[in-house]
């Protein structure tokens, strides 16, 4: 397949080619050897009462199509949707073809919680693909664990947590904000900083490890730190006091639709990221967000994160080309949107050398599943649920793509209990 999407006006794919196209792909992520449903007796693969039958096996996914938060987790949803059509065009799991019933958190915490009850009671879902914020998930946490549900969380996220009833396929704070951190003061001298966030547990969190480490390791300094509602779209007053405190950095934890009135402001405002004075890194803007935001008022931030779109590699391209056959040419990719495409292939990889789909089984075998060919590279479950993978650095250009300037060696191995953060 081509690094180039195909355009929907000239020379368009037929539904046959395109499908064997998307399997090919698959294929190359992931190629076990065609599995057959009639080696798999249901009574022997699902012992625990879950939706599978001999031809199907359902699963839920859990993100907000609407409200503030709709804005990052779309792309999740879309990335899901992409690799499970993959997965059923190779064959499904264990010989059988993925159903899926979708919920709408609604960018709302216990809905979330209701949603996720009735996927794992009521509709008796082998897995769930779900959540963004940490809010989202530490209200689904305890539905899962007293229902002994799957969840693959996508979102890089604060760390300070390991269930065994999900497998997080972001970052963690030493894989991304402790990280990016060092980067900023190795590359660009700074010393100060202005920690800013959305009012939720995430953005909190991952400010007070942020602070820590300025403060006791790099031996810089917090010359300010707000947070504000989610949905929140008045920041001229923050902005007036990032410039009386002249800070070297702006850390920034603006999530969902906040995201489009902060960074339009910010400009409005005079405020120039292109000339790096004040720099603005963040941890919680990728391209999904850009997409609102407008690349013009974003040209010149930084973003820590594992994934970027433009990465420059063979199966990223692949994979960037089939996303945007499947949903438009005008798409873009994100952090979370990679992530979350992970989930259905690590679980299909675990269901199959568990040759079960209970959960307890497939806990036990996913431990150690590695994906060599994912559009970030190689990466591989941890025992804590974690996913080794590298750390990138990305500077925002006007298109509304970034340009990778820097990334790890080596994975970064996953430590959601640092030492001394806690």
């Amino acid at each position: 397949m081509s690094d180039k999407p195909i355009s929907k006006n000239n020379g368009a794919m037929s539904r046959r080619a395109m499908m064997a196209s998307s399997a090919a792909f698959g294929a190359a992520l992931f190629a076990p050897s065609v599995l057959r449903a009639q080696d798999y007796a249901t009574a022997d693969v699902n012992t625990t009462g879950l939706a599978v039958t001999d031809d199907t096996v359902t699963i839920g996914i859990l993100h907000s199509i609407t409200g503030t938060m709709a804005i990052s987790e779309t792309g999740s949803v879309q990335a899901e949707k992409l690799a499970i059509k993959q997965i059923n065009e190779m064959g499904g799991v264990l010989g059988r073809q993925i159903e899926v019933i979708q919920e709408d958190g609604g960018s709302d915490w216990p809905t979330f919680a209701e949603k996720a009850r009735k996927l794992l009671v009521s509709d008796k879902v082998a897995s769930v693909m779900g959540c963004w914020t940490s809010a989202s998930r530490k209200a689904v946490l305890p539905v899962f664990e007293q229902n002994n549900g799957f969840l693959y969380y996508p979102t890089f996220y604060e760390g300070l947590e390991q269930s065994p009833n999900v497998i997080y396929t972001g970052q963690e704070a030493t894989q991304q904000i402790i990280a990016g951190l060092d980067w900023v003061k190795e590359t660009k001298g700074a010393n100060s900083f202005y920690l800013l966030g959305s009012d939720y547990i995430w953005p909190r969190t991952s400010n007070k490890i942020a602070r820590k480490h300025i403060e006791d390791f790099l031996g810089g300094k917090v010359v300010g730190e707000d947070y504000y509602p989610l949905g929140h779209t008045q920041f001229n007053s923050v902005i007036n006091k990032i410039r009386l405190r002249k800070p070297d950095v702006i850390y920034a934890i603006v999530v969902g639709g906040s995201n489009v009135a902060f960074y339009k402001q910010l400009k409005a405002a005079g405020i120039d990221m292109t000339a790096e004075d004040p720099i603005l890194l963040t941890i919680s803007v990728t391209e999904d967000e850009i997409l609102g935001i407008g690349g013009e008022n974003m040209e010149g931030a930084y973003a820590c994160m594992k994934y970027f779109q433009s990465l420059d590699n063979p199966n990223n391209a692949e994979f960037v080309a089939a996303f945007k056959e499947m949903w438009g040419d005008d798409i873009v990719i994100g952090d979370v949107t990679q992530a979350a495409y992970l989930g259905p292939w690590l679980w299909k990889a675990a269901v199959e050398k568990a040759g079960s789909f209970d959960v307890d089984k497939v806990r036990e075998a996913q431990i150690g599943i590695e994906l060599e060919n994912a559009p970030e590279g190689y990466v591989k479950v941890h025992e804590n649920h974690h996913l080794w993978s590298k750390t990138r650095v990305g500077l925002a250009k006007p298109d509304g793509q970034y340009e990778v300037v820097y990334e790890t060696a080596d994975l970064v191995e996953p430590n959601p209990f640092p030492e001394g953060y806690q």
